[in-house]
């Protein structure tokens, strides 16, 4: 693929990403106000897009919450973009801006029935802490919370 280059996400990127949106998460998708909401709140956001140029390969959000926690919002990479470290790209730039905010804990809700993503979140230290029964809906899918501590 290439290198990924890692740009703000700006309110043009809305009508990008939501057909990502639409094909990984069907009727869980979020909807263009979930996306506007995020950014009128600002919160960090990022798209991952190929070096030169090109459509949305992913996207991921940050909340910060204070004094020192952050949430992870999405991580969502297309389909024919997966397992070519898009993912890995925005989740470690996550991590950098939490670590540069001063965030301690970064916490985030994947669905239970998702191992590659909770494998990926394992090796960057996340941890199960909770799980939040049918947090997904309409699939009533459960969310497993995982948690990262600062060193």
């Amino acid at each position: 693929m290439g290198v990924v280059r890692l740009g703000r996400f700006r309110w043009w990127h809305i009508d990008e990403v939501l057909p990502i949106e639409a094909d990984l998460f069907g009727a869980e998708q979020w909807s263009p106000a979930m996306f506007w909401n995020e950014l009128a709140n600002g919160h960090f956001y990022l798209v991952a897009t190929p070096d030169g140029g090109g459509r949305v390969l992913g996207y991921a959000g940050l909340a910060v919450a204070a004094p020192d926690e952050a949430w992870v919002q999405n991580i969502a990479v297309a389909r024919d973009a997966q397992r070519r470290g898009v993912g890995r790209a925005l989740l470690e730039a996550l991590l950098a801006e939490a670590a540069r905010r001063g965030v301690r804990s970064t916490l985030l809700e994947v669905a239970a029935n998702n191992g590659p993503a909770q494998r990926l979140y394992a090796t960057y230290g996340f941890e199960p802490i909770g799980v939040r029964r049918g947090y997904y809906q309409p699939s009533n899918t459960d969310a497993l919370v995982m948690r990262r501590d600062q060193d």
